[in-house]
């Protein structure tokens, strides 16, 4: 990818709101400071902001998908808060122990496939911003740019299989979405 992606892919839980395991009550939603003015800079830029979340929870019986339509709505009301907005989002309900094998959760690339036709997109012009490995691998295997962000939840194992994916790396979605729009460069100078 070269320049100003096409539209960035972002996970949720962990990249733009707090990852409180299972998220299954709007009162749980908690935007991590600085996201909010990130997915506006992507919105400024005029770059559609997608968002692809893994759901197990709705797989495992946790939680409904009325609860989690109640959970992104409360999501995306903090960000237009903050003046930000989330362009569309695609989920996976699914849990391989629980229904099996499946093409939508990340990190496989159905939700990114399904977005990219929705919206027009070339692989190769995408970027991937999320706090674990299964959110950017797809940026190994459809294209694009994968950027794999720090959290508490982000483990060694993600660590390492980005850093031998050749996945770059950022301390935040802020730092992320400055190195993607050229305004830091991959290793977070300016």
């Amino acid at each position: 990818m070269n320049g100003i992606p096409d539209a960035v892919f972002l996970d949720r839980d962990g990249t733009i709101m707090e990852d409180a395991h299972y998220i299954k009550s709007p009162q749980q939603v908690r935007l991590i400071p600085g996201a909010a003015r990130a997915v506006k800079r992507i919105n400024d830029a005029g770059v559609p902001a997608i968002v692809v979340t893994n759901q197990s929870g709705i797989g495992r019986g946790l939680f409904t998908l009325d609860d989690y339509e109640a959970v992104r709505r409360q999501f995306e009301s903090l960000l237009a808060a903050e003046g930000a907005h989330i362009d569309a989002s695609y989920f996976c309900p699914d849990h391989p122990r629980v229904k099996g094998p499946t093409r939508c959760r990340k990190p496989e690339t159905k939700m990114f496939e399904d977005a990219m036709r929705d919206f027009k997109l070339a692989a190769r012009n995408v970027a991937y911003v999320g706090d674990r490995w299964r959110d950017v691998a797809a940026s190994r295997k459809l294209g694009g740019r994968g950027i794999m962000i720090a959290s508490a939840m982000t483990t060694d194992d993600d660590r390492r299989q980005a850093q031998e994916d050749g996945i770059e790396t950022a301390v935040s979605l802020a730092q992320a979405v400055e190195m993607l729009f050229g305004l830091t460069d991959s290793d977070g100078t300016a």
